[in-house]
């Protein structure tokens, strides 16, 4: 179990980052949804003891992370939203390199994890190729692949699928969900449909706060019948928003799909049974109108 408690972050600019989060993380994936500069990164580096919060505690079992930074290294297995690699270098050659450097010193124990990892992620067949000339999706699984070296408890990927094809993210999503049955997964991104297809248990940050948690299921249920859509022409936009509490809106086929959240049917609306993107984009709303109604 990951706890965090209290935790807060305000760079020397004065802007807060993260803003009190309280968070119990069990074993399985969990899935941190938030939007770009919501604070997500910060979260998970603060996490990964990559830098250390202005106030607050972390605990990974017994392992106090603030204290103890490097207890929780030996265990920790990172993804970063960007990581560098010596590009020609290839990838069995820089995954024995890692090991070396997480501690794994018997050579042949060496070699059967990482021929195990290349297998793993599906890089067998290219565990001689640069790095450099990997694909995005190729990339990416190699990230996984150093991430799991030494077996780790807590493993933390910070926007796995962004600018992945439909093929790689699904074979990258796949990869993830077989590896998060019995450790921590923390997924960290913008993307719904990542945490709706993976996560038992998820949370909103935005604007360093948590807004929501709880399971994607549950979270859904809550907005049962008070989500209700209309396609009107897109010159209509403005008037939508000035009398409804527009959540999301998409343009098809030169009309604009409104979706509104309402407690009973406005008029001309039809229901809508709401998925994770409706309750994501209601929470999103919620924590843009609340500073407008302070002001």
């Amino acid at each position: 179990m990951l706890e965090l408690s209290g935790v807060s972050h305000v760079y020397p600019n004065g802007t807060h980052a993260l803003d009190n989060v309280n968070l119990s993380i069990p074993k399985g994936m969990f899935g941190l949804l938030g939007p770009n500069g919501a604070g997500k990164s910060t979260l998970m580096r603060t996490i990964a003891t990559l830098q250390a919060p202005t106030q607050g505690t972390i605990r990974f079992g017994d392992i106090d992370v603030l204290a103890e930074p490097d207890r929780l290294r030996r265990t920790l297995g990172y993804l970063p939203q960007d990581f560098g690699v010596y590009p020609r270098v290839s990838a069995y050659q820089m995954l024995d390199h890692m090991a070396v450097l997480k501690g794994v010193n018997n050579a042949s124990e060496r070699k059967a994890m990482v021929e195990h990892l290349l297998n793993q992620t599906n890089l067998w067949s290219v565990r001689g190729k640069a790095i450099a000339g990997f694909s995005g999706g190729m990339r990416q699984r190699f990230g996984i692949a150093q991430a799991l070296i030494g077996e780790p408890a807590l493993i933390i990927v910070d926007e796995p699928t962004a600018g992945l094809d439909p093929e790689e993210r699904n074979r990258f999503l796949n990869l993830l969900a077989g590896i998060g049955e019995n450790v921590v997964v923390i997924l960290s991104t913008h993307i719904v449909d990542d945490v709706a297809d993976l996560c038992p248990r998820m949370a909103v940050l935005a604007g360093g706060k948590l807004r929501l948690e709880g399971a994607p299921h549950d979270l859904i249920a809550s907005t049962k019948g008070r989500v209700w859509q209309k396609t009107v022409p897109h010159t209509q936009l403005g008037e939508m928003q000035a009398a409804h509490e527009v959540i999301s809106h998409r343009f098809f086929a030169g009309e604009i799909v409104v979706h509104v959240l309402a407690d009973s049917q406005p008029e001309g609306f039809a229901p809508v049974s709401g998925g994770l993107e409706d309750v994501y984009f209601a929470t999103l709303a919620e924590t843009r109108r609340a500073p407008a109604q302070a002001a």
